[in-house]
C-alpha cells in the first residue's frame, strides 16, 4: 500500500441518552492509501453513513457518542484536535459529497457562492481570485458553461448536476481524502459515469483517498480496488474487489451478491433476495447480528461474536465462512 491517507482505529458510535443509547457502529479498522478507492457497502441502516460523519465529527454531540483510539489524515490525529483546529482540516485536508446533494446545499444562496466560500476560508485569497478558480472547478467537472451554474441556485439544477456541484465544492482544495456518500443513487446511467469520472479523475490527478459508500455493487467494482462489507456497525468482510466478487466468504457478502440479476443468453436473469430485513439497533440479535437471516448459523453463531479474522487474501468475520 502507498503512503496511508486515512487512518480509522477502533471507531464505535452510539446514538441515544446515556441510559439508553444503542450502538450502531462496533470497533471499526480501516486505512485507505494515497491515491486509493476502497468502498464500503451494505444495505440501508447498517451504519456506513453514521461511519462516515462520525469520521468527520458530523454527529451532533447531544445525541451521539463518538469514541475511538484514533482518525489520522495524512499522519494527524484528527480526534486529538480542538473543534476550531479540526474546522480548519475539514473541507481542505478531508472533504465529504453528501448523499443527499439537494438538502447539504444551501437554498438561499447560489452555487457559486457556496463553493467559492469554501474555498476563501482555507485559502484567504483575494475574491477575484476565488472566483475564477470557483469557475475553474465548475468547468473540471463537467460544466460548460460555468458562469451559468455559478449564478444558480440548487434548485434550478437537477440532481446529477447538484452532485457535480457538490463534488467541485469538495475538490477546490484538493483533499487528501474525500468521502462520498452514495453520490450516484438515483442517478441516470449518463450521470453517474460522468461522477464516476470526477472521482476517478480526482483520485489519479491529485492523489487523493476516496472512501466511496454505495448500495450498488457495480459502481464499486468499477471505481474500487478494495471494498469493505458492512452489516449492522460491523465490517464482515474486507478484502480486493476481484476476491470478493469471483468468492465471497461471508454469508451477508454472498446475499448482497446474490441480489444482482445475472443476464445471459444462456439463462434468464435471477435474483436471490436475503431473507428478513435489517434489525434496528433497539433491537439487535447477540452473537453475530446476521445469524438470524443466515442459512448457515448454528448455535455458536447466536451466542459469539466472530472476530474479523485476517486471513492471506481478506478478512472475515464469521465461524461458518463459504
Amino acid at each position: 500500500m502507498s503512503r496511508v491517507a486515512l487512518k480509522v482505529d477502533k471507531l464505535s458510535v452510539w446514538f441515544g441518552t446515556t441510559s439508553a443509547r444503542r450502538q450502531v457502529v462496533d470497533n471499526v479498522s480501516f486505512r485507505i492509501g494515497a491515491g486509493e478507492a476502497v468502498g464500503l457497502v451494505g444495505e440501508s441502516g447498517c451504519g456506513k453513513s453514521a461511519t462516515a460523519l462520525a469520521i468527520l465529527g458530523l454527529l451532533p454531540t447531544t445525541t451521539a457518542t463518538v469514541e475511538a483510539d484514533g482518525v489520522e489524515i495524512n499522519g494527524r490525529d484528527i480526534f486529538s484536535l480542538s473543534a476550531a483546529q479540526r474546522r480548519r482540516i475539514l473541507g481542505r485536508d478531508v472533504a465529504m459529497v453528501f448523499q443527499q446533494p439537494a438538502t447539504a446545499l444551501d437554498p438561499v444562496f447560489t452555487l457559486g457562492q457556496q463553493i467559492g466560500a469554501v474555498y476563501r476560508r482555507h485559502t484567504g485569497i483575494s475574491k477575484k481570485e476565488v472566483q475564477l478558480a470557483m469557475l475553474g472547478a465548475l468547468e473540471q467537472v463537467g460544466f460548460g458553461r460555468p458562469e451559468e451554474i455559478a449564478s444558480a441556485y440548487p434548485h434550478q439544477l437537477s440532481g446529477g448536476m447538484q452532485q457535480l456541484a457538490m463534488i467541485a465544492m469538495a475538490t477546490m482544495c484538493k483533499p487528501a481524502v474525500l468521502i462520498a456518500d452514495e453520490p450516484t443513487t438515483a442517478l441516470d446511467n449518463s450521470t453517474q459515469a460522468m461522477i464516476q469520472h470526477q472521482l476517478k479523475r480526482l483520485q489519479t490527478d491529485h492523489n487523493t483517498a476516496i472512501l466511496l459508500i454505495s448500495h450498488d455493487l457495480g459502481v464499486i467494482r468499477q471505481s474500487c480496488r478494495e471494498v469493505m462489507v458492512m452489516y449492522c456497525g460491523r465490517l464482515v468482510e474486507k478484502t480486493d474487489c476481484d476476491s470478493l466478487y469471483a468468492h465471497p466468504r461471508h454469508p451477508y457478502s454472498a446475499g448482497l451478491l446474490s441480489c444482482i440479476p445475472q443476464i445471459s443468453a444462456t439463462r434468464p436473469a435471477g435474483i436471490s433476495a436475503i431473507p428478513g430485513q435489517v434489525p434496528p439497533a433497539t433491537e439487535l440479535p447477540p452473537g453475530c447480528h446476521f445469524a438470524p437471516r443466515c442459512n448457515r448459523a448454528e448455535s455458536q453463531c447466536r451466542q459469539s461474536i466472530p472476530v474479523l479474522d485476517t486471513g492471506l487474501d481478506r478478512d472475515v468475520a464469521c465461524f461458518r465462512q463459504l
